[in-house]
């Protein structure tokens, strides 16, 4: 579904991703793992669009996507969650799920993933008047989820979605990413917390310092030394 070879992004002067090459297939649940400034975020931005490679190609369902505008990419049906969320504060929490459909033209379609949204996160239903200012972290984190199944992503792009969360509201939102990885949609998942992502992935990257240095399935890499002590608490 995706294929990334041999990606040079640069920061000003700062070589941020240094001949980065990654597939994932469809359906599958793909995660980063690394620790903090290894690249992953400049990763999620050079694929929706927010950065540009200087080298390299990407392609997605067979198209070249380097280089393309946010909002091509995002009509092409791939979904950024952004660390940090970054939700509308002042306005309501229906209002920003809302904007998530902006690129959308089917009303009743529309209509009918709100409700889905709902469904999948019925905390957000309750506080749907409040702004997205009031709610605690984890909410906004799943209202940021929320905003982004709007879309319909085909791919569903997710930047350290258990950041400073309480345990019990991590549990959940990894429990809401399997979700709607069974109903089809494809997940890149960059997250710090390395027993978690590796826990609900199918395969996973390892990138230290803007290089991928080892790939492999999920129970490869929960079984391999070298990461367990560099990314699993070393037990």
């Amino acid at each position: 579904m995706l294929k990334i070879d041999n990606i040079n992004v640069y920061y000003g002067s700062i070589h941020a991703l240094k001949g980065v090459s990654l597939e994932v297939n469809e359906g599958e649940i793909v995660t980063l793992i690394g620790a903090n400034g290894a690249g992953k975020s400049t990763l999620l931005k050079t694929l929706s669009g927010l950065l540009k490679p200087k080298e390299g190609s990407i392609t997605y369902l067979n198209s070249s996507i380097a280089g393309k505008p946010a909002q091509d990419i995002v009509k092409a049906g791939i979904s950024h969650v952004p660390e940090g969320r970054r939700v509308f504060a002042d306005m309501s929490v229906e209002e920003n799920i809302e904007l998530g459909a902006f690129l959308r033209k089917d009303r009743a379609g529309i209509q009918q993933d709100i409700k889905k949204v709902y469904g999948i996160f019925p905390r957000l239903q309750e506080r749907r008047k409040q702004s997205a200012g009031t709610l605690s972290g984890g909410e906004q984190q799943m209202l940021a989820m929320g905003r982004a199944i709007m879309a319909k992503p085909k791919l569903l792009l997710l930047d350290e979605p258990s950041m400073g969360l309480a345990p019990l509201m991590v549990k959940t939102i990894f429990e809401v990413i399997k979700e709607i990885n069974k109903e089809g949609t494809t997940v890149l998942l960059v997250e710090q917390n390395a027993n978690m992502a590796l826990s609900i992935a199918n395969r996973a990257y390892v990138i230290e310092t803007g290089s991928v240095i080892l790939s492999g399935t999920a129970e490869e890499l929960q079984a391999s030394e070298e990461i367990k002590n560099a990314y699993l608490g070393g037990h």
